[in-house]
């Protein structure tokens, strides 16, 4: 079967090629690929950022992002033949920590879980994958293909998740303005589940035309390019997802009174700043303000991503997948446009041959 791999460390090492079929220690459920989405993290593990492969082995099989079709399940599972499923992306550490032994895996404090596609274990960018009952989630069949964004949307339930937990330190809080910094697929969707709350929502963007600004006031929400310094805003709670550092400073720096600012996207290291840090401290300590990371999820935090995914407009939706490739043209996933939020690779029978296009 083909699958998409990359040798980790390897600039350009990115290629099609036939592998075996996945064996039955990957877990009891035999699936079909539908669709693997391609992010930030695919395209610097392609670019020889990061990534480990598999013990023993030189090259790793790309695809965190996953989304497909049953043709194996065993007795009582819980998952039959044609159900439509969504891979869980990390697995707790073989100790296990505190956190892996309870479940919450995405909070491993030894550093030893592994990861799908990322670290020590193939993903599933091949045209079939096995996967642990446990492992993984059935969706309603409705979602279709926009089942490929619920692994984005679990970091953002788990990021409202914090939120919701720091900020619960302050009795009464009751949040009402939002800030949502980027407005790639982890921003809107960021932004899609605090209009699902109810919250004003603002999200910053430093593109100004398009069609990201176009997805956010179809949700209802505002749209602000540009610089930050033009924006006059006190929010309650700050989603931080372009890990660029100035925006970290300076969202940090305007959060409102007991205000949570969580951060989700990641910093490229190396790079250094000169920041003044005692404005930022004095800032968090006079406010009482709050400043938290999150990464990954659990099972939880994707049982609640398919809610929001399920509660979402079908068509606003569609326009937040910009483009669908087939295998054969992996080359044309792993580049960015201008205008792109969510690139998929598409492994449906229809997708074998041509060029990227437009998802409708």
């Amino acid at each position: 079967m083909r699958a998409l791999t990359v040798r980790p460390g390897e600039r350009g090492s990115a290629r099609v090629e036939d592998v075996p079929e996945p064996p039955e220690s990957d877990g009891g459920i035999l699936v079909r690929t539908v669709a693997i989405g391609i992010c930030g993290t695919d395209l610097e593990i392609a670019q020889g950022a990061y990534g480990v492969a598999p013990e023993g082995e030189r090259r790793l099989v790309l695809g965190h992002e996953s989304l497909g079709e049953v043709l194996e399940a065993p007795p009582g599972c819980g998952f039959l033949p044609g159900d439509l499923l969504v891979g869980i992306v990390r697995r707790p550490d073989p100790v296990p920590c505190l956190g892996c032994a309870v479940g919450e895996w995405d909070m491993c404090r030894n550093g030893l879980y592994t990861e799908r596609g990322i670290k020590g274990r193939h993903g599933y960018a091949s045209e079939r994958f096995r996967i642990e009952p446990e492992f993984a989630l059935r969706l309603d069949p409705e979602i279709g293909l926009h089942g490929v964004l619920l692994e984005p949307a679990s970091v953002l339930a788990k990021a409202w998740e914090q939120v919701d937990a720091v900020g619960g330190r302050v009795a009464e809080w009751e949040p009402q303005v939002v800030l949502v910094t980027g407005a790639g697929p982890v921003g809107l969707l960021a932004a899609l589940m605090g209009v699902q709350r109810g919250l004003e929502v603002h999200v910053f963007d430093r593109v100004l035309d398009g069609r990201k600004p176009a997805l956010v006031r179809e949700l209802g929400a505002h749209y602000h390019g540009g610089s930050l310094d033009d924006l006059e805003l006190e929010p309650d709670v700050v989603i931080e997802c372009t890990g660029a550092g100035t925006v970290v400073f300076d969202v940090a720096n305007r959060i409102g009174p007991t205000g949570v600012t969580c951060l989700t996207g990641l910093s490229p290291a190396g790079r250094k700043l000169d920041v003044d840090v005692s404005l930022l401290n004095r800032s968090l300590v006079l406010e009482n303000g709050a400043l938290v990371g999150s990464v990954n999820a659990n099972q939880r935090h994707y049982e609640a991503a398919a809610a929001a995914i399920e509660r979402a407009d079908k068509r606003w939706l569609e326009h937040l997948i910009t483009r669908t490739v087939p295998l054969s043209s992996f080359a044309d996933a792993l580049r960015r446009d201008p205008d792109d939020v969510k690139v998929v690779l598409d492994f449906r029978d229809g997708a074998r041959g041509g060029g990227p296009r437009r998802a409708q």
